[in-house]
């Protein structure tokens, strides 16, 4: 598999994704302007939103499966 989804599905991939997110967003929603930050903050939604439900968007386009656990060959429970 290839080692950038491998390391976006491992439990450190997920908490960067979740802290970035967070991280635009706050940026966003409290340091830029009213237009802009929006933006920022929408797209700060896209990494929060993946690390917390563990899907990584360019694993298909690398050959692995959408869901981090089955990447990572777990079983979801």
């Amino acid at each position: 598999m290839n080692p950038l989804v491998s390391f976006m599905a491992s439990p450190t991939g997920r908490i960067i994704r979740i802290l970035a997110g967070s991280g635009l967003i706050a940026w966003g929603m409290l340091g830029v302007g009213a237009n802009e930050g929006m933006i920022i903050a929408a797209v700060g939604a896209l990494p929060l939103l993946t690390g917390l439900f563990n899907i990584c968007l360019f694993a298909p386009l690398l050959g692995a499966p959408l869901s981090g656990n089955k990447a990572l060959g777990r079983s979801q429970t």
